[in-house]
């Protein structure tokens, strides 16, 4: 889908609400949502591009992945006070059980890992 962060995080949502994490993993929930608009932003910002959202939860781990056109691979960078920005990427660090970065031919896809507490939480 291609979108805006606050349409992918309301498509993220609908989707999130299917796997039934709503009730059941609502801390996870909310770091899905932050990491989905994070690498939207990105995409938007960094990469000046549109971005594609993919999720795809494999019954261990749900992948949010984000494509932009940029070949231009996310760093993390220690914040500073002379430039805005350039924390995205530590809080994906910090909300995501894993990321990584893939070069493609036409750009780059950005995929965190989440994987819900088991309590509650559909496995279909």
């Amino acid at each position: 889908m291609g979108s805006t962060p606050k349409t992918a995080r309301d498509w993220a949502l609908e989707h999130l609400r299917t796997l039934d994490w709503t009730d059941g993993a609502p801390s996870t929930v909310d770091a899905v949502l932050l990491t989905v608009s994070e690498l939207v932003t990105n995409a938007h910002i960094h990469a000046r591009t549109s971005a594609q959202l993919v999720m795809t939860w494999d019954g261990r781990c749900l992948h949010v992945a984000v494509h932009d056109a940029s070949g231009e691979l996310p760093t993390t960078r220690p914040p500073s006070a002379q430039r805005p920005g350039g924390r995205g990427m530590f809080l994906v660090d910090a909300l995501a059980d894993e990321w990584e970065t893939r070069p493609c031919p036409d750009g780059k896809t950005v995929i965190a890992c989440f994987r819900p507490p088991t309590v509650g939480v559909s496995r279909s």
